[in-house]
């Protein structure tokens, strides 16, 4: 008898804190919703104008169209057209055509006043046909926004921050509606649409359903370039091993004394084209070498030194390779459609072709591949492609194309689609909000009055602790180290003082 009085006690104390858990955790949402919706609008939006000017007249502006010819010019020579209107000009990069009906792209800056173009040249008749200051078109100010929200660093930890609670948001979402429909079937079609509200909520409980893994792994990929779990835990422990062609973790390239010749003369044929004349330098990380205000390199690249050319005590009598060798090397090494060389900037720098997703030069992130030569020798220092990269610097390849919606027509398409939904998501949760607040606030007399304070989920109802979702609270926490500060701000700001100032409380809780 007494077995069944406590089996009875425990299913009616079972069901009475369902519904207090289902609160809580609907609080929650709530809340992290408020904070998160409007850079998850801004993230969605510039991210929607970034695909279709990416795939419209390129990153740079260079996807201008040309009328094929049977022989096209030396690259050095469209190199040399590319400089011709620019004082003091030397070209620093180099896009190949994408196809047969594109224009090359050349990257001309004078280190002097720090000014840089780009400049597209007709590959077949060396003229230019187009030219656009470096960042300046409107596909690097939306990804100026995208990355920091043009406010650098505060920016990135402010998108970091909305990261971690975003992936709160998902999961006490789909807690949510699980609640509601115990299937998984009915989470994903629209079953109730009877009034404004309810059919408000199926759009936005329907589609954050279908979008919810697409949207954590957004979330994931848009984190690891983040700059404290990005930059500061994933890239630290996923970077590619430069041990692999025998350079130090913090290595410094030396640039040899030629006792033959004067020191002035030989400085100056080995620095004639590069803009610093160090003889000391620590070697960059393909991060500072090769990114220039924007995100160029592979992920697990980024944080990886160059290797170092190393010039020998006659390297001033040697012939040096130019564009033209470099880029006959590219072909002959199977580089084909669009690719990049990055010409030396130092003394010890290093020729680098590129072929890769992240950089629109490719759809199949699989097939990346970077390679180093040697400015004096023309020696392939290495040789670096997807297969050699670790498991999550893979994971990041593939992810980040797909992010970028660079990994052929179907990304393009399914980018587009999952941007306007996040939009519609975040657009229907503010006006289930809005249709959730009473039509009075205090003033019981006046019904025209508005509301006071956010109005959270059973704001009349004193909810205690469910200690057991502090468990994925910690969870967050411990993965994502923004989404823990910002977990502890509004813990410790609601013990310190909206608990204790009334009028806060009243606004906020």
């Amino acid at each position: 008898m007494s077995k069944s009085i406590q089996s009875n006690l425990s299913s009616k104390h079972s069901q009475s804190t369902a519904p207090q858990h289902y609160l809580r955790i609907w609080r929650w949402h709530f809340y992290a919703g408020l904070f998160v919706i409007p850079f998850l609008v801004i993230l969605a939006g510039t991210g929607l104008g970034m695909i279709i000017l990416s795939n419209t007249v390129g990153k740079q502006g260079e996807l201008i169209s040309v009328s094929p010819q049977n022989t096209s010019m030396a690259v050095s020579h469209q190199a040399h057209i590319a400089t011709s209107n620019i004082a003091g000009g030397q070209v620093t990069q180099y896009i190949a055509p994408k196809d047969d009906h594109h224009a090359a792209a050349f990257l001309v800056k004078n280190h002097d006043t720090q000014v840089a173009n780009w400049v597209a040249i007709d590959p077949y008749t060396a003229q230019i046909v187009g030219t656009q200051p470096q960042k300046s078109g409107l596909y690097h100010t939306l990804d100026s926004i995208h990355g920091d929200l043009l406010m650098g660093k505060t920016g990135d930890l402010l998108l970091e921050t909305a990261a971690s609670l975003t992936i709160l948001l998902i999961i006490t979402g789909i807690y949510l509606w699980w609640q509601k429909r115990k299937s998984v079937i009915k989470m994903l079609t629209v079953q109730d649409t009877k009034t404004k509200r309810n059919l408000w909520r199926e759009i936005h409980a329907v589609l954050g359903s279908w979008t919810a893994i697409v949207l954590l792994f957004f979330c994931i990929t848009g984190l690891a370039w983040a700059g404290i779990w990005g930059e500061k835990i994933m890239q630290a422990w996923n970077q590619f091993p430069a041990g692999k062609w025998g350079v130090e973790p913090v290595p410094t390239s030396s640039l040899p004394v030629d006792t033959a010749h004067d020191d002035a003369s030989y400085q100056q044929q080995n620095t004639a084209d590069t803009p610093h004349h160090a003889t000391d330098i620590s070697a960059p990380t393909h991060g500072d070498a090769l990114n220039d205000g924007t995100k160029q390199v592979p992920w697990v690249l980024e944080k990886t030194p160059m290797p170092s050319s190393t010039p020998t005590s006659n390297a001033w009598q040697m012939t040096q390779p130019d564009i033209d060798f470099i880029d006959n090397m590219a072909k002959n090494m199977g580089f084909v459609g669009r690719y990049q060389i990055n010409y030396p900037k130092t003394p010890t720098g290093v020729w680098s072709i590129s072929q890769d997703s992240m950089s629109y030069d490719s759809p199949n992130p699989t097939a990346d591949r970077t390679v180093h030569i040697d400015r004096y020798s023309g020696e392939v220092l290495a040789d670096i492609r997807y297969h050699d990269y670790s498991a999550f610097g893979k994971f990041m390849a593939v992810g980040i194309a797909l992010h970028m919606g660079t990994a052929g027509i179907f990304s393009i398409l399914a980018n587009l689609l999952f941007c306007l939904s996040v939009i519609a998501i975040c657009i229907s949760g503010l006006v289930m909000w809005w249709q959730r607040r009473p039509a009075t606030n205090l003033h019981k007399n006046n019904k025209s009055a508005l509301p006071m304070g956010l109005i959270p989920p059973a704001s009349q109802k004193n909810i205690p602790i469910w200690w057991g979702f502090g468990g994925v609270l910690l969870l967050i926490s411990a993965l994502f180290p923004m989404g823990l500060f910002a977990i502890l701000v509004i813990v410790i700001l609601d013990w310190l003082i909206i608990s204790r100032v009334p009028l806060l409380s009243k606004l906020l809780k």
